[in-house]
């Protein structure tokens, strides 16, 4: 056992590549690009540390070419899901009585292998798989991730040092436990970062995890199981399960040993899980912990007062970054009249002047939805408002799955406030906006916070600040995310705590202590040194 109350490296946010022409990076990730396309993987189940190979399999391919097939993938069903479970809890003790700085270091050695020597590897997995762009992949892929493992040993650092105060001729002492159980992480396909944090934020705190990973993001999802091993991370701690949702997690779910979810993808799906862990609430052990970060129908509000460029720019980058299929993605933007006439042309030529397809070409501003399924709710959607005399398509519009699952950058111009597109989430590149009676901004408040039933990221444009303060107070429970005269994309770990309430999820905060504490079970010790050997109290003489 190590002998030392022990710090950890003060973390900083990993510095973000540019990848501008002639630079060593922009070579080195070309050329691992070249190689990792040319590959063609066959991907096991990772349970218990060894490779499983079921025979049913799933191809993951390249969304902007997508006859192009990166890897055969096995699936996983209800054996495979029992099984992970069983491994789970059969690496628990060894992991959990493990000292928490040698967790830690495990954690820590991932993050410079990912700053390092793996960085091309995750960030060309991320590209080519999830049709991210360079710098879109390297805030994600890289720089995101290498944060989360800093920051969160930092912050675990910190959660252990929380402890109570003792009165004389005592000794109270708070321990940090990890929950009795396993923890089924399902994780997202837009974000790499999200799929390397919510398996390994309740790994570090010292529980074993199920991870069901998207069946849109297998190529990286299959590095990072590989980065962890390289890292040095115990067979059983974390187990790799692509699959089905049902498949997957209906055995999970059944679990009498299931201690959490931490989950990330719809809104839909976690009420899903919520209702049937209720269900089989008498059958656990202990009440399951349920972590969620789920739909958004993140906004823009512009304010009399805004500056018109920092507005055209901030929706475009909100709304069409990696395709609109980022949880924050600005998805609705609410003007008012005396700017629209200002803003106009401009946001529409830039939206028409956006540059989109295969990834691999660095002059590519976005890339191509994830899949069939993404394309067809884009393309009901244009079309909804091409055919509807309360919208107007106003750019893009344009669809084409023929070569890879492309939707032009697009711009609905509602004039109906309670248009379909303004409150329903559709995560892709089409953007709703709604141009009010700048007198009646205040009254506007009232339509963002109520149209949508979400409440993830927003951000308000103003430049008067008493305006500022009233938009402030009326939109208190609008965001969990709230950005003032910025794009509501771009979460810095450490920096902006990431999460939303009403139906965006239980706003445990990704990126802070808040998140951790949440797969913790604290154990409150009272120790008397000199303990009463009479019953009776003084009162009673």
């Amino acid at each position: 056992m190590s002998l030392g109350i022990f710090n950890v490296p003060t973390p900083v946010n990993e510095p973000v590549k540019g990848f501008a022409p002639g630079s060593p990076e922009r070579a080195s990730l070309q050329a691992k690009l070249k190689e990792m396309a040319g590959q063609r993987l066959e991907i096991p189940l990772i349970i218990g540390g060894k490779e499983v190979r079921t025979g049913k399999l799933a191809r993951a391919v390249m969304p902007h070419a997508h006859g192009h097939v990166l890897a055969d993938v096995h699936l996983g069903g209800e054996a495979e899901a029992r099984r992970a479970v069983a491994a789970a809890g059969e690496a628990k003790a060894a992991w959990a009585a493990l000292p928490w700085e040698e967790r830690v270091a495990i954690f820590l050695r991932a993050a410079e292998l990912l700053a390092g020597p793996w960085r091309d590897t995750l960030n060309a997995a991320t590209m080519l798989g999830q049709s991210k762009t360079c710098h879109q992949a390297e805030i994600d892929s890289a720089c995101e991730l290498v944060d989360f493992y800093r920051f969160n040993a930092a912050f675990y650092r910190q959660i252990l040092a929380e402890q109570p105060q003792s009165a004389p001729g005592m000794w109270n002492r708070l321990e940090h436990r990890p929950l009795e159980g396993f923890v089924f992480a399902v994780t997202p396909f837009n974000f790499t970062s999200i799929a390397g944090n919510l398996p390994t934020s309740p790994a570090l705190v010292g529980n074993t995890v199920v991870w069901k990973p998207a069946s849109t993001a297998l190529l990286s999802g299959y590095y990072l199981m590989k980065l962890w091993e390289a890292a040095g991370l115990p067979p059983g701690v974390i187990n790799f399960l692509p699959g089905s949702g049902a498949a997957i997690g209906n055995p999970v779910l059944a679990s009498r040993d299931l201690a959490g979810i931490h989950f990330t993808g719809s809104t839909g799906v976690f009420n899903g899980m919520w209702r049937t862990v209720g269900q089989n609430l008498e059958g656990y052990k202990a009440y399951p912990r349920l972590v969620g970060e789920t739909g958004g129908k993140d906004f823009i509000f512009a304010h009399p007062s805004a500056d018109p460029a920092a507005l055209v720019t901030a929706i475009v980058r909100g709304a069409f970054e990696y395709q609109g299929q980022k949880c924050s993605a600005a998805s609705r933007v609410y003007v008012p009249d005396n700017l629209w006439a200002k803003i106009k042309d401009a946001l529409v030529a830039q939206v028409e002047s956006i540059k989109m397809g295969d990834v691999q070409d660095f002059s590519n501003f976005m890339g191509a939805v994830i899949d069939a399924g993404s394309f067809k709710d884009q393309k009901e959607a244009i079309e909804e408002a091409q055919a509807s005399p309360a919208a107007e398509v106003l750019a893009g519009g344009a669809c084409d799955d023929s070569q890879g699952y492309f939707v032009r950058p697009t711009l609905i111009l509602a004039k109906d406030p309670a248009f379909r597109t303004l409150s329903v989430e559709l995560f892709g590149p089409v953007l709703t906006l709604f141009v009010y009676d700048e007198a009646r901004w205040e009254e506007t408040l009232d339509l963002v916070d109520a149209t949508s039933p979400y409440a993830l990221t927003g951000a308000v444009f103003c430049q008067d600040r008493l305006a500022l303060q009233t938009c402030f107070a009326r939109l208190r429970n609008a965001a969990g995310n709230f950005y003032i005269n910025d794009k509501p994309t771009g979460a810095v770990v450490g920096q902006q705590p990431f999460g939303g309430a009403r139906m965006s999820g239980t706003n445990d905060k990704a990126g802070s202590l808040l998140n951790l504490m949440r797969w913790i079970s604290p154990r409150a010790i009272k120790e008397t040194f000199v303990p009463p050997t009479e019953y009776r109290y003084p009162f009673m003489g």
